[in-house]
């Protein structure tokens, strides 16, 4: 893709590493577009069914690059939002894998993620209002509808950094490793997740997203338009097909 932004498949799930290590990967304009070409580009590929986004030198993202803040640098492109992902995530399952820092726009990155995984030393945190700013790359939207209302106050009013043993207790963190080995165990989960059915992927996560705001008149409607095309595709034929003949099926994304 770039030198910002380096994109590594294996074994059905791509790897987005965001790569300034001696900036703790702060996001300006060069990340977010690198981070949107390689979705274009992923988004397409057939060989590919979940993604990982991590961050170069031990740090997830430390937020905006704010130098680049100054200078008229804006890490936002328009229709996709702040780091090229955060207003349009992608219709594939995306894990966020967190070692160090992950806060402002860095903590917002991880909560546009589906999936997020951090070593027992990353810190996580809104810190905006310490700078005069707010999160509005979705933290202060995103983060009451993931954990206690009150525990979302603290943490966007505060600006502290909080630990991902506090958020896996909360219930925002899906698991925590020794240090050094969130890639690891991201790419171990996003491999389970890239074995199913690319299709049945696809159209469970987006019920999941987009039933929260169905009424309960048109919920069932709703998701039958979305995973009816899911019950008549060649995928779910031969997922049948390969349970009866005891096989490992062969999905086609079809």
């Amino acid at each position: 893709m770039s030198d910002e932004v380096l994109v590594d498949v294996d074994g059905g799930v791509a790897v987005i590493t965001i790569n300034r290590p001696k900036a703790r990967n702060a996001i300006n304009g060069a990340v977010a577009r690198g981070v949107a070409a390689a979705l274009d580009e992923l988004e397409e590929r057939k060989d590919v069914s979940a993604y990982v986004l991590t961050g170069a030198g031990g740090t997830f993202s430390s937020g905006m690059d704010l130098k680049g803040f100054l200078t008229g640098d804006l890490p936002v492109m328009e229709g996709r939002g702040f780091g090229g992902f955060v207003e349009a995530p992608p219709s594939k399952p995306l894990v966020a894998a967190v070692e160090g820092y992950a806060l402002a726009g860095g903590c917002e990155l991880a909560l546009a993620c589906d999936i997020i995984i951090a070593s027992e030393e990353a810190k996580f945190g809104l810190p905006e209002p310490k700078r005069g700013l707010v999160a509005g790359a979705g933290g202060v939207m995103r983060l009451p509808r993931r954990i206690p209302y009150h525990i979302a106050m603290e943490i966007a009013l505060t600006g502290d950094h909080f630990s991902a043993a506090r958020l896996y207790e909360l219930g925002l963190v899906n698991h925590v490793t020794p240090a050094g080995e969130a890639l690891a165990k991201a790419v171990e989960l996003a491999k389970k997740i890239a074995a199913n059915a690319p299709l049945a992927l696809a159209a469970t996560k987006r019920v999941i997203v987009e039933s929260a705001d169905w009424s309960r008149e048109e919920m069932f409607k709703k998701q039958g338009a979305i995973i009816n095309p899911v019950f008549g595709s060649k995928d779910a034929m031969e997922g049948a097909a390969s349970f009866a003949e005891k096989r490992a099926p062969q999905w086609k994304g079809e």
